[in-house]
């Protein structure tokens, strides 16, 4: 029984419009009423039917609406994103690798529409520590089962590539930094590896995996989803080693920076670089930082 109130509750509009019809048909053949009443019977149950089809209509739409919430892109499609989502944001959250993606793209747009815009622009990056050696021994293993050989870039996942692609990340906020005033940025290294890169726009956020055929979930800004990863990234980023970069403020970086120049600013930055990098590797890092390749598309 209260399944049938259920229903009939839910469906009071297209049950009226039933017991209409039918009543209308019984009175017609008995032919109780005239003509002109049994036409505005029919033209009301026509206006009871096509309400029910509105509503459902609508419920349709508004189901669709939640489901495409949540989109699912593959290939060139993801890059494409990325590049709507650059254009008219005013922060950009991440949490991945070691950011060789945001340096290459991410970064450089989002400072150039900003500078365009003469809007101001807030970033805050999460990559693993290159200080942690495990650590970035196990990244670089899990890259490399990805990809065994060179990458897109040409070149191998290895230990020493993980962390110049970290310290050139760092290089990179603080080369932005002083080129743009109105760029906010700030740096946290992480103790913990991801196997996803985070993403987060003003619009939407963008999870991708470090594998470039891997599809790429977005979600809307508004849904319950957009909120969650917000509040995620936020919490993870203070559990970092953060990286004060305005300590940097008077060191004055080249437009292609010395190798001088890299090894002072990770002095003041605190970040001591490893005792087997040669100059060749920290012109490296400032290469990786100033003149990056992209990874993925």
């Amino acid at each position: 029984m209260a399944r049938l109130v259920a229903w009939l509750r839910g469906n009071a509009d297209g049950f009226l419009a039933l017991v209409i019809a039918a009543v209308v048909a019984l009175l017609g053949v008995l032919d109780v009423f005239g003509t002109e009443q049994v036409n505005a019977a029919i033209l009301l149950t026509l206006a009871l039917l096509a309400t029910t089809l509105l509503r459902d209509r609508w419920f349709a739409a508004r189901a669709l609406a939640q489901t495409t919430a949540v989109r699912l892109v593959t290939g060139p499609e993801v890059g494409r994103v990325h590049a709507d989502a650059h254009h008219e944001t005013e922060q950009w959250m991440f949490k991945g690798g070691t950011g060789t993606y945001l340096r290459a793209v991410t970064l450089p747009e989002c400072v150039e529409n900003a500078r365009r815009a003469k809007r101001p622009l807030r970033v805050q990056v999460e990559i693993i520590d290159p200080a942690d050696q495990a650590l970035c021994h196990e990244y670089s293993q899990y890259r490399l089962s990805l990809t065994p050989g060179p990458d897109r870039t040409g070149d191998t996942w290895t230990l020493d590539r993980t962390r110049k692609e970290a310290f050139a990340t760092i290089l990179a906020a603080c080369w932005y930094r002083q080129r743009f005033t109105f760029l906010k940025i700030e740096v946290g290294l992480s103790k913990v590896m991801t196997t996803f890169r985070w993403d987060i726009s003003s619009s939407w956020v963008i999870m991708t995996q470090e594998d470039p055929a891997a599809p790429a979930l977005l979600f809307e800004k508004g849904k319950p989803h957009y909120r969650a990863y917000s509040r995620e990234l936020m919490a993870s980023f203070e559990q970092t080693r953060q990286i004060d970069v305005g300590r940097a403020r008077d060191l004055q970086l080249s437009d292609e920076p010395s190798v001088e120049e890299a090894r002072k600013l990770f002095a003041v930055l605190d970040l001591e670089l490893p005792g087997s990098f040669t100059d060749r590797d920290v012109a490296d890092i400032v290469r990786r930082a100033i003149q990056p390749k992209n990874p993925y598309w």
